[in-house]
């Protein structure tokens, strides 16, 4: 015989959170991965010039959101576990892991929000070295064009842009349209790749700012809960 009458509500009420945060964990480690090798991304990432490789800081996030999805897989079932078995020693350690892990959450949170432009930024940064270089190469010496044309007709062609900013844009159309370039997407879109990125990598930043802040206050009431069961384990005339 266990806890009895609201303690062994909350017993419940922490194994259904703590199966919920397990679920979470799942998601975070299923999007995590899906970011990791979404073909827009990675054909962007994985882009080379000179040596000079497309900047890696999504990547980073990324890498760090897989770790968290698959410890949060473990604490969750750890979580359960122990609310059925009502072991205060698993509960105890439960709601340590659930303390280090807010922690590094509220921690990432608010470095992710002080740097959320900055993997957009990195990006348009390598975006208009590539885009310079191969503009150059080919208006001036047209046989070394083919490593920066072709990294640039990469950027292009996997967000369907052309182009810094309307003006270079048209530009570079024009090149294309006198033969002098070939960069621009077959599909002739006239939208800015700066406009682009800015679009593909904020959007994958906020779905994750947005994954952070329900895990988190579902963590608040799991460390509740786990204190009031460990308590009203301890406290219960059973034990």
């Amino acid at each position: 015989m266990g806890v009895e009458g609201c303690t062994k509500c909350i017993k419940y009420m922490l194994f259904f959170f703590n199966f919920i945060f397990w679920l979470a964990g799942g998601i975070i480690l299923g999007v995590a991965l899906w970011l990791r090798h979404d073909p827009k991304t990675s054909n962007l990432l994985e882009l080379e010039l000179d040596g000079a490789h497309a900047p890696s800081t999504f990547y980073i996030f990324v890498h760090i959101l897989i770790a968290v999805g698959a410890v949060m897989m473990v604490v969750g079932f750890l979580g359960c576990y122990g609310a059925i078995q009502e072991s205060q020693c698993l509960l105890g350690t439960f709601f340590a892991c659930l303390v280090i892990l807010f922690a590094f959450e509220v921690a990432g949170g608010i470095l992710g929000f002080m740097h959320k432009d900055t993997v957009s930024k990195e990006m348009m940064n390598y975006y208009d070295s590539v885009y310079d270089k191969a503009m150059t190469q080919s208006l001036i010496d047209p046989s070394k064009k083919q490593a920066a044309a072709h990294v640039l007709k990469v950027f292009h062609e996997t967000l369907s842009c052309c182009g810094k900013d309307q003006g270079t844009t048209f530009l570079t159309q024009f090149t294309d349209a006198l033969s002098l370039t070939n960069i621009c997407p077959s599909a002739g879109n006239s939208v800015s790749c700066h406009q682009r990125i800015q679009e593909l990598f904020s959007d994958k930043i906020y779905l994750i700012g947005i994954a952070v802040l329900v895990v988190a206050v579902i963590m608040i009431f799991e460390m509740i809960f786990s204190m009031v069961l460990c308590c009203g384990i301890r406290n219960s005339p059973v034990y």
